[in-house]
């Protein structure tokens, strides 16, 4: 498990993010429409996966934005941007902010996800919810970069994930 802070209080993950170099494990997610999206549904692309505890808070909001903007100047690359909020609540946001360029999936239904991918809370107040973090992988589903941000009010490193699709 991984230690995460919030506001500088300690708070664990259920695991450990998958390390770079192996490949990311299939998942099943539930799009905007209600529908399921799976890994290969995004097969022969670059993917940025980028996870946050939920889409109503500033900092989660500010990294759905930032990977907004850069997400259409990216060459056969997918941004998911991942929470466990429901898909009308991520879908709400989008259309309020104009977010047209990523794809906002809701891990709401298990958690599998974050469970598999070590990233959900075990503790804390944010309990049961996934951790700030990165994935990148290229079009075979290998993972090129991760991050979990050690404080979750911070924002992730958006250069060092842009930089590991290059």
């Amino acid at each position: 498990m991984a230690t995460v802070t919030l506001k500088g209080n300690e708070f664990q993950t259920v695991g450990n993010l998958p390390e770079v170099g192996s490949k990311i494990k299939d998942f099943s997610l539930v799009a905007g429409d209600l529908s399921k999206k799976t890994l290969a549904d995004f097969s022969g692309s670059k993917i940025i996966f980028n996870i946050f505890p939920s889409i109503d808070t500033g900092t989660c909001a500010a990294s759905v934005r930032s990977f907004n903007k850069t997400a259409s100047e990216l060459d056969n690359t997918k941004v998911l941007c991942i929470s466990r909020d429901l898909p009308f609540a991520q879908g709400r946001f989008c259309g309020a902010e104009g977010i047209e360029n990523v794809i906002m999936l809701s891990d709401f239904n298990s958690g599998a996800f974050g469970n598999t991918n070590g990233l959900t809370f075990s503790n804390g107040p944010l309990e049961g919810l996934n951790s700030r973090s990165i994935i990148v992988t290229d079009e075979s589903g290998t993972i090129l970069y991760t991050e979990q941000v050690a404080e979750t009010v911070e924002e992730p490193n958006y250069d060092k994930a842009l930089n590991a699709l290059k």
